[in-house]
């Protein structure tokens, strides 16, 4: 979602007249995209600002502005810590950032555009304007879907990207027949709860089954993916498009979270350990040989080695293809950040016996489809060898192979003759 905002940023400006700079040195106009998910991201941001200091000193006239989730929440602590700041822009108000810029080159005034939808009404129809004019490129992100209604005790999503709207149908499929005739192959359709899609729209309710074979209706998409998908929103509808839709990859990325009841219910995740064993089971019988990646946060307040022992038999169980696996990080205004914290020391030392364990399944996972004949999207040369081609399985494995360049943006055939960690290595069929 960062990336896809800041590539709408960037149109933006480009739209007035502006064009990419090589080199922070030679900005005229800097802008930071931010993210707030866990503390990290924000104490490099900060940490950013500081080293813009120089610049904004030398050279007073270049515009520097913050964009995104930490602005959207943080803007008065950006102002008093980083005074050098010309603007704050919301996650919701990305379409003004042309204006902002403006306004900072007439005058040198502190500004901030962080409004967001009320959390009311049947109906949104406060949905972000965007900038379909995009560059030529093999595979693109889509926003079907903005904000969020769940309110994970652990998330601050809710709070800096507003309320769960989802965009008309029928901007959709424009906006993805426009990236068709355009080069683009495989879209990733983008939501905080992708497949709750379809609620608190003007023209009713569309599931997000129905937008699924809608866009597999449009000449030349080949593939479509999608991210993150809420575990309890599998209804059987989009269980049947994922068996029978032909674009749709046989790919879901799940959020576990956590493997123990007490702790998903402290959590407010609305689901149990039995029922996401469920979904899992359905997922598999729907398309056999499907690949499963999913979210796991350790060191949850309270959470005890019992508790994590749950989690750690469930990743055994299921046996992911991957995980992004994270300690977990308080964030200020959410319900988690005022209970219990454990200390670091032993979330860190829980971290790594969950990646070991993960780890070791996806090595075995990845090593049994060696032999198998695979459909690579060739998206270009290996990064650590140009000799060879790379791109991703219908599954979504890495595959590094030998072949002509002539392949790039075709989909090809390649047997895997070699697994490690990251991905495979096959041969041109």
């Amino acid at each position: 979602m960062n990336e896809e905002d800041s590539e709408q940023i960037g149109l933006s400006l480009e739209g007035i007249g502006y064009v990419r700079a090589d080199s922070i040195q030679e900005a005229e106009v800097i802008l930071l995209n931010t993210c707030s998910v866990r503390k990290k991201p924000e104490d490099k941001a900060f940490s950013m600002l500081g080293q813009l200091v120089p610049i904004k000193i030398s050279r007073p006239e270049v515009i520097i502005g913050v964009c995104g989730c930490m602005a959207q929440i943080r803007a008065e602590e950006i102002r008093k810590r980083a005074p050098h700041v010309d603007f704050v822009l919301g996650t919701g108000q990305i379409i003004e950032v042309a204006a902002l810029v403006r306004k900072a080159l007439r005058e040198r005034k502190f500004r901030k555009s962080l409004e967001l939808p009320e959390r009311r009404g049947a109906v949104v129809t406060d949905i972000p304007q965007r900038n379909v004019g995009r560059e030529r490129k093999l595979k693109a992100f889509v926003p079907i879907q903005y904000g969020c209604d769940k309110f994970c005790t652990f998330c601050i999503v809710p709070t800096t990207r507003g309320r769960e709207r989802s965009r008309p149908t029928e901007h959709i499929v424009t906006e993805v027949r426009s990236l068709v005739a355009n080069g683009t192959r495989e879209v990733t359709l983008l939501g905080q709860t992708v497949n709750s899609y379809g609620k608190n729209l003007l023209e009713g309710r569309v599931p997000f089954s129905e937008l699924l074979w809608k866009l597999d209706q449009i000449d030349g998409l080949k593939r479509i993916r999608y991210t993150s998908p809420y575990p309890r929103d599998f209804t059987p509808d989009l269980l049947g498009t994922i068996r029978d839709c032909p674009s749709v990859m046989e790919h879901v990325h799940l959020p576990l979270q956590s493997g123990n009841d007490e702790i998903l219910r402290a959590m407010k995740r609305l689901y149990s350990r039995q029922s996401f064993l469920q979904i899992v089971q359905d997922l598999r019988a729907a398309a056999p040989g499907i690949s499963i990646t999913t979210d796991v946060i350790v060191g949850f307040p309270s959470e005890s080695e019992e508790q994590f022992q749950d989690t750690l038999s469930m990743v055994e169980q299921v046996r992911f293809d991957g995980a992004f696996m994270f300690i977990y990080s308080p964030r200020p205004g959410t319900p988690a950040a005022d209970m219990d914290q454990l200390p670091f020391a032993l979330k860190q030392e829980r971290l790594a016996r969950l990646i070991e364990v993960q780890n070791a399944i996806t090595c075995e996972v990845n090593s049994s489809y060696v032999g198998r004949r695979l459909e690579v999207l060739v998206e270009g040369p290996s990064h650590k060898d140009s000799l060879k081609l790379q791109g991703f399985s219908r599954e979504f494995k890495m595959v590094h192979f030998e072949g002509p360049a002539s392949l790039i943006g075709e989909v090809a055939a390649v047997r895997a003759t070699a697994s490690h960690l990251w991905g495979l290595s096959g041969q041109l069929v």
